[in-house]
């Protein structure tokens, strides 16, 4: 009888823990259910026809990189420019972004004629793409009017302007793309708006990240048998993937005018619901009261203009320098201006933020010749760079969806500083290769962890990281700048963030000075004996910089709790 009553008890027991583990194996899976719905089903509920047309513009932006890689290869081979002039031009090339906010008021203020204004960005596009192919397929008849290096920099400067334009206006027509009536016709609600909102500017991302993606595959099918080519074959190569490029201004065109062939159908729609001409006006149009011309962003944009090439030209030695300091002082003054719409600790929270995020942006980078270094000394082929850019690009599409939670849970400090601990680490792989750990790994693994694997590796480990940087500003002004600011707010702030970047490549023209890195030329030898020294220097700035910026803003009266 005891041992019969033992054995119930214990049979008892295990169903009580076969049941426990029922129910925490259904909610583990309703947890997973819920994450998955929430992530990804939910999304796709959102989308509508209307995303399409910004979607375009904003893909047509991340086919831009298209020629990069050939890029990299045309300077190497065929242009005399230093290192560090090359970094000056980027800061050069990075300036029109600055001008997103007199750029952005205008386009409020011809709001009707937008399209007109992406289709000036696509001719502006197609000018630059048109001058590489020329210096490709006609280069002698094209240093017959200039030197082929001012062709270089006049397109390197064309094409920023012109993706600025576009991208002013795709910021635009993400407001267009949410009905601002349902199906019936009724307003939607907050909760609606808001949702549609952020779905569609998650999607912008997606877009531009996609075109990444796409252009990374041409790459790779369009040098697929590189090594088989001789130079005459790569130049005709290079020629066709600046020919395939013609059609990023034929995309973006696309989108603006299938943007307003839906327009129209929405307007007829709306007639059918009897709704009177006024109202319609007004939902078609933006919903807010009519802007007003502020003189003084338009005058400043113009003096800007002005004075930047008046320095550009000038030959002036620290002319990107007197630039960048001047164009910081008026941001910053903007900036003072948009703290007087919110709270003192608001005011005090956007400050500290926005200079933590600066100053993690600006770190100087090694700049082209460590690129150089992976062609002569590491023997990367075209093809395997665009490999590269695709592993980038496909893990930074699958980082922005999985990391989200991330950025929900942890602070906007916290997650920058884990940003530049983790971007120190990871430059730790290309030192690595400058001083040879792969001649050490690969007769250990069979050639298996090789120069290539451990450029893959490390690139697979930290491309979602630099794609998220900018989320938490861009998700704290959502939360707090004032509802008919928050515009204002984003571009503003875009210009602060994108000076950031003009700062990274001062610091990097700066560090390719001291730290002198020649690619093999008709005149000078290769000569990357300091680049080991500019890549440790380098890593330890994006670290350092970062950290100590955070800990005197959290002991400030700008600490950040966000």
């Amino acid at each position: 009888m005891r041992g019969r009553m033992d054995r119930d008890a214990a049979g008892g027991q295990a169903r009580r823990r076969m049941s426990t583990m029922s129910k925490q194996a259904a909610g583990a899976l309703s947890a997973v259910t819920r994450w998955v719905d929430a992530t990804f089903i939910d999304l796709a509920r959102q989308l509508r026809w209307s995303f399409l047309p910004p979607l375009m513009v904003y893909f047509a932006a991340g086919v831009a990189g298209l020629t990069s890689v050939v890029g990299a290869f045309f300077v190497k081979d065929y242009l005399s420019l230093s290192a560090a002039f090359l970094a000056g031009l980027t800061f050069w090339a990075g300036l029109p972004w600055v001008l997103k906010m007199p750029i952005g008021h205008l386009v409020d203020l011809f709001w009707r004629w937008k399209g007109w204004i992406v289709v000036a960005g696509a001719a502006l596009i197609a000018a630059s793409l048109s001058i590489m192919i020329g210096l490709i397929t006609e280069r002698d008849a094209m240093a017959a009017i200039l030197p082929v290096e001012t062709w270089f920099i006049i397109s390197a400067l064309l094409s920023p302007t012109g993706y600025v334009l576009q991208d002013v206006v795709a910021d635009a027509m993400t407001v267009e793309a949410i009905p601002p009536v349902d199906a019936s016709g009724a307003p939607l609600s907050d909760a609606e708006s808001k949702a549609q909102h952020t779905t569609m500017q998650t999607l912008g991302r997606f877009a531009i990240i996609s075109g990444f993606v796409s252009v990374a595959i041409v790459n790779i099918v369009v040098f697929a048998n590189v090594e088989a080519m001789d130079q005459a074959d790569k130049i005709l190569a290079y020629a066709r993937v600046y020919e395939a490029a013609l059609i990023i201004p034929i995309i973006s065109v696309s989108g603006v005018i299938l943007g307003a062939i839906m327009l129209r159908r929405r307007a007829a729609r709306l007639k059918r619901m009897s709704i009177s001409d006024a109202r319609l006006e007004q939902l078609l149009t933006k919903p807010e009261k009519k802007t007003e011309l502020d003189w003084q962003i338009l005058a400043g944009g113009a003096a800007f203009v002005v004075i930047t090439l008046g320095l550009g030209l000038s030959g002036f030695d620290y002319a990107a320098e007197t630039v960048f300091f001047g164009t910081l002082s008026v941001v910053w003054f903007l900036i003072a201006r948009l703290c007087k719409a919110l709270t003192d600790a608001q005011a005090r929270a956007l400050v500290g933020t926005a200079v933590v995020i600066f100053v993690f942006r600006a770190v100087p980078l090694p700049g082209p010749g460590l690129t150089w270094f992976e062609i002569d000394e590491l023997g990367f082929d075209e093809r395997f760079l665009s490999v590269l850019s695709l592993i980038t690009s496909a893990l930074t599409l699958a980082g922005l969806v999985l990391l989200r939670p991330i950025m929900v849970r942890w602070s906007i400090v916290k997650i920058v500083g884990v940003l530049a601990v983790a971007g120190g680490i990871l430059s730790l792989p290309n030192i690595a290769l400058y001083y040879g750990l792969h001649e050490w790994t690969a007769p250990l693994t069979g050639g298996v962890v090789d120069a290539r694997f451990i450029a893959i590796l490390d690139t697979a480990v930290e491309s979602p990281l630099g794609q998220i940087s900018m989320i938490p500003m861009l998700a704290w002004i959502a939360r707090n700048a004032p509802r008919d600011l928050k515009a204002t707010f984003f571009a503003v702030m875009a210009s602060f963030t994108n000076l950031a970047l003009s700062a990274s490549s001062l610091g990097t023209k700066a560090m390719n000075s001291i730290f002198v890195v020649t690619r093999a030329t008709d005149e000078v030898p290769a000569d990357y004996s300091e680049l080991g020294h500019l890549l440790i220097t380098v890593a330890v700035l994006s670290v350092v910089l970062p950290l100590i910026t955070i800990w005197l803003v959290q002991q400030s009266r700008f600490r950040v709790v966000d």
